[in-house]
């Protein structure tokens, strides 16, 4: 057995008993990782495949820096603080595939690039203008990244060399002219999020048939690209000067699934949204007055948030069985018909905060599982509200006007699970601490509050003060069941005093929409 080992090892050993530079690590799969340099480590290995020489502090590349190294095939220069490569730095990497060089002071893009490049990430450096040759002969290239740099102008020619690029990330940078179509045939990513553009060539998209992410936001559009791929599956224009859309704008692209505008200047969309596989929506930010109609069959997350919606009715819904996740929280809903969400068989996720709304909404599906309704003017919560939300594990009624509860409300919430009451002006009732008892048995998870009346309990804690528990005889009259109560009030009476008696900021989470 000893043998075996020995010889199991033994390529291991010879291994590392060979030449290795110093300040770094060479291991078996023909990586080398150098720490603390300023220059190229001499003598690497010759087989070297992936050389890591990020995060040191290397200011410029020469040409005799790499000598040797031709099985390179993956090259890591990021964040060195480089400013310059000589000419022919790389070219004699022949086998070189991915060459990363983000985070430096590079000031253009390095020159005769090997031809066997397929991924590219030059991305937070200052690279102020792309030239004719800079990518010359990268047939294989399929993955640029150049955002955060200081680009102000793209030529069609620059990228014609290479043809196969499948991804192109163009972020933060100045962009304020694209002249020409780009003449990608593979192109499936573009992204030209944060630059100066306000609008593109009239046959841009010509020569972009397989594009299927398109991200424009935070430009200067004021209305729709025209004449996009028809195959877009997700488009992003968050944060333009779009103020309408039209039924023409989209109405072609059938397989669009997402679809974003979010801080944008909309006030209607014209029946723009009836495309067939749309599936994600965000109009959040803008100016709606109403939730667009006919909206698509398929639509699984709807995100309406911070516009100035009035009422809620059947007419926008109709007809949404998918719909999952909506959101409508930052509006001035005052009314919500009762039959508003019937046709919305898998509604999962509701926010309606900070609206209107002076009671807890009725006809809600059954298929709820967060409910956030923080922020309204809700006095009551009555049992039609809520005996059919058994599914329901998370309901948000903070900073609302609650004195008081129910008991037999939450014998209709099986499934509770969070509770956030802080923030309402409590009653603190020893009907209130029955509630408290009911929860705590359930071990729903609390955020009770304060008291605002009667005076002598103003400002205590409901779910953990012990005066209350005490003047309610929880300590003597319920015998076990109200020293175990004591004891959880003790226990959480440290954490729930130290709270802000006005309730958490409305910023802060406590629990996350996933949409799957």
């Amino acid at each position: 057995m000893l043998l075996i080992y020995l010889l199991s090892i033994l390529p291991f050993l010879m291994f590392c008993q060979s030449d290795c530079p110093t300040r770094c690590v060479c291991d078996p799969s023909k990586s080398v990782q150098c720490y603390r340099v300023t220059t190229v480590p001499k003598a690497i290995p010759s087989d070297t495949r992936k050389l890591h020489l990020g995060h040191n502090n290397i200011k410029q590349l020469r040409a005799s820096d790499f000598g040797g190294l031709y099985g390179i095939e993956e090259l890591a220069l990021s964040s060195c603080g480089m400013e310059a490569t000589e000419a022919h730095t790389f070219s004699t990497l022949t086998n070189l595939r991915t060459l990363e060089l983000w985070k430096n002071k590079l000031r253009s893009v390095p020159s005769k690039l090997p031809s066997n490049v397929e991924v590219l990430k030059l991305g937070n450096n200052r690279i102020q203008a792309l030239c004719e040759t800079d990518f010359e002969g990268l047939a294989k290239l399929k993955i640029l990244d150049l955002q955060n740099n200081k680009i102000s102008k793209i030529y069609s020619r620059v990228l014609s060399s290479a043809l196969k690029l499948e991804s192109l990330i163009l972020d933060s940078n100045s962009l304020e002219l694209l002249s020409g179509p780009l003449k990608l045939p593979y192109l499936k990513r573009l992204s030209m999020q944060n630059n100066r553009l306000s609008s593109l060539p009239s046959n841009f998209f010509s020569f972009l048939p397989s594009l299927r992410f398109l991200s424009l936001s935070g430009n200067m559009f004021c209305k729709i690209p025209q004449k996009m791929p028809p195959l877009l599956r997700s488009l992003k224009m968050d944060k333009n000067l779009i103020d309408e859309l039209q039924l023409q704008d989209l109405d072609y692209l059938s397989y669009l699934f997402e679809l974003s505008l979010s801080e944008n200047q909309l006030s209607t969309v014209n029946d723009a949204l009836a495309l067939t596989n749309l599936s994600i929506v965000d109009l959040s930010k803008n100016q709606l007055k109403a939730v667009p109609s006919r909206l698509p069959a398929q639509l699984r997350m709807l995100d309406c948030s911070h516009n100035f919606i009035q009422k809620i009715s059947l007419q926008e819904f109709s007809g949404l069985c998918e719909l999952k996740h909506l959101f409508l929280e930052y509006n001035n809903i005052t009314v919500i018909g009762i039959d508003a969400w019937q046709h919305c068989l898998q509604l999962s996720d509701l926010a309606l905060e900070q609206n209107q709304l002076s009671s807890f909404p009725k006809g809600l599906p059954d298929t709820l599982v967060r409910l956030d309704l923080k922020g309204n003017n809700i006095t009551d919560i009555f049992k039609e509200s809520v005996e059919n939300l058994k599914q329901l594990r998370v309901l948000n009624l903070r900073n609302n006007r609650l004195l008081s509860l129910t008991p037999d409300v939450f014998g209709y919430l099986p499934r509770l699970r969070q509770l956030y009451l802080d923030g309402n002006p409590w009653n603190c009732t020893c009907d209130l601490m029955k509630i408290r008892v009911l929860l705590t048995a359930r071990q729903v998870e609390i955020k009770s509050g304060f008291c605002a009346t009667p005076d002598y309990y103003q400002g205590e804690t409901w779910l953990s003060s012990t005066k209350i528990l005490n003047s309610c005889g929880y300590n003597t009259l319920h015998g076990t069941k109200g020293k175990a109560l004591l004891q959880i009030a003790t226990k959480t009476a440290q954490e729930d005093d130290s709270s802000n008696v006005n309730g958490p900021a409305d910023n802060e989470d406590y629990y996350d929409y996933d949409v799957d």
